[in-house]
């Protein structure tokens, strides 16, 4: 129900996996071991729950928004992301595909493009970040310190994408490998994968939606918001 509280005794990554299914609830994360798991989005433990559990539900406690990634497809199908969405393709293949951000638009083939949430950022585009930087090192003889984006906030309006290995040739390009997207600039992708090209998000890959030749994915901020006990 609308009015319901929703409660994970788990992992962070339940969290985000649950969250992106639910509406205006509020969900409460749980940490069942401390000394093992992380408990990012796991703010309390057992023994918490005798006082948050009435806070919650007397509007006594704070609610912190969190901002999801939406994939939209011409074919009316939704995709939501907590953590980042993953456009590409199935198996260790080459994606191919027409990307636009606002004005500027480029043939691709890539290993896919990640999009990543503010609550995400720490994660797997972290990662990407790292790996930019450790071969513009190498290759540069020195060490450089790549300038991060502009922190993003759980509660940002706004998601940060990078394109993995993109393969620049006589019909494919590399120019649009990172950037920003916004509610006034969502990033558009036209399919060229005749098979085997998939979205999906938070790292559950067998929830996927189909991403074949044809199919126009729009890549946005998504209209809901996910809200969090803290």
């Amino acid at each position: 129900a609308p009015d319901d509280l929703v409660m994970i005794v788990g992992k962070d990554g339940l969290v985000a996996n649950v969250l992106k299914y639910l509406g205006l609830q509020p969900l409460l994360g749980v940490n069942p071991d401390p000394r093992r798991c992380e408990g990012v989005l796991l703010p309390f433990t057992v023994p918490h729950l005798e006082e948050v559990i009435p806070d919650v539900f007397g509007a006594r406690r704070p609610i912190r928004q969190v901002t999801m990634a939406q994939a939209t497809l011409n074919t009316g199908e939704v995709l939501y992301g907590v953590n980042d969405l993953f456009i590409g393709p199935r198996s260790h293949t080459s994606a191919r595909y027409r990307i636009r951000i606002g004005e500027r638009f480029e043939e691709q083939s890539s290993s896919g493009i990640i999009v990543s949430t503010g609550l995400g950022s720490t994660g797997w585009l972290r990662s990407v970040i790292a790996g930019a930087a450790g071969i513009a090192s190498s290759l540069a003889g020195q060490t450089l310190a790549l300038r991060p984006p502009r922190p993003l906030a759980w509660e940002d309006d706004r998601l940060c994408f990078s394109v993995r290995e993109p393969w620049p040739s006589r019909t494919s390009g590399a120019d649009i490998a990172f950037g920003e997207i916004t509610p006034g600039a969502p990033m558009t992708l036209i399919s060229r994968m005749p098979e085997n090209g998939v979205i999906f998000s938070d790292g559950i890959e067998a929830d996927f939606l189909p991403f074949h030749a044809g199919t126009v994915a729009t890549i946005a901020v998504a209209g809901k918001k996910g809200h969090l006990v803290v």
